[in-house]
């Protein structure tokens, strides 16, 4: 039972949030230009600030184990390529493949992740380790596919392609604030406090912004249109990720706060950021906020699952 409400506190509150985006772009207390705005600048400043808070405040020397972040690191990999794959020989309409592969394979694990370890253990746990090898790479191949699939991108030929991909991830400022963060963990840099409370408040800013935008941007009639997609996007994210990863996990003697992490990297919803960067990279919104919103509701009761599954089983 515990278990059930540690879930549902760290689900339902976020989908309530996209509701309310959602409401108020109704009444027209938002409009469309909020819309734009706000994924621009959670996209440039907030989530960028949320990344480089978390890591960069985690003692990365005194967490660091090679073995777990490796494992965080391949496991991403064979998702995000394998689900590529299959995507580009089975989705007839080619449109929708960037977004399709990034809302499946890629978790809320900064924003959701920290919060929901501490609802356990009531503190961050392995949370930043499972970031720092999972969270680059969901960048870096979120920027590649988004980049080679997005609208337009069929028009150049593949040097230029893999070139704008480079270019994309070079420049691209969550990738920067992640090698920024790393850089000051493992240097332990100590800011000013007028600079650290400046950061925090930013990086508070980033998953609420995030919500509401994801629900006033949310067009419920052209998500209907794509429901299909959206369904078989979130039953990888939630059920068939987590059923092949975490027996792997278990048997290679991941328990406890370590084991929960990977919980948190393989089943939960599929992160907000997702919609931002599909947006700002002429990929399908709709679909990815479909499927940021069904992953979030569905979450409460899937997460629940594999808690309970690992709880019967004494290994967290």
């Amino acid at each position: 039972m515990n278990s059930f409400f540690y879930s549902i506190n760290a689900t339902i509150p976020i989908f309530l949030v996209i509701v309310l985006g959602y409401i108020l772009k109704q009444i027209r207390v938002l409009n469309d230009e909020f819309v734009k705005v706000s994924n621009k600048f959670n996209f440039t400043i907030t989530l960028p600030a949320l990344l480089f808070h978390d890591i960069s405040t985690t003692n990365i020397k005194e967490a660091w184990d090679l073995k777990y972040v490796l494992f965080c690191s391949i496991a991403t990999t064979i998702c995000f390529f394998t689900i590529w794959i299959l995507t580009k020989i089975f989705m007839k309409d080619k449109s929708m493949v960037g977004a399709f592969v990034q809302a499946s394979f890629r978790s809320s694990a900064a924003i959701l992740g920290i919060a929901f370890i501490q609802n356990i253990y009531g503190n961050s746990g392995m949370a930043p380790l499972m970031i720092i090898g999972t969270v680059p790479l969901y960048n870096i191949y979120s920027v590649i596919v988004l980049t080679l699939e997005g609208a337009g991108s069929s028009t150049e030929g593949i040097v230029d392609k893999i070139k704008h991909s480079l270019i994309n991830i070079a420049k691209n400022p969550i990738i920067i604030a992640i090698i920024a963060g790393l850089m000051v963990s493992v240097i332990d840099i100590k800011f000013p406090i007028i600079i650290t409370k400046t950061v925090s408040s930013l990086a508070a800013m980033a998953s609420p912004l995030a919500l509401i935008a994801i629900g006033a941007g949310f067009e419920g009639r052209k998500a209907l249109k794509k429901l299909k997609p959206t369904i078989i996007a979130s039953s990888i994210k939630l059920l068939i990720q987590p059923a092949i990863f975490l027996p792997i996990a278990i048997l290679m003697g991941f328990t406890d706060a370590k084991l929960i992490a990977l919980v948190i990297m393989l089943a939960s919803p599929t992160t907000a950021s997702c919609y931002i960067m599909a947006k700002n990279m002429n990929n399908d919104g709709v679909l990815t906020s479909s499927i940021v919103v069904l992953t979030t509701l569905l979450s409460s009761v899937t997460l629940t699952l594999w808690i309970f599954i690992l709880k019967s089983y004494n290994l967290i």
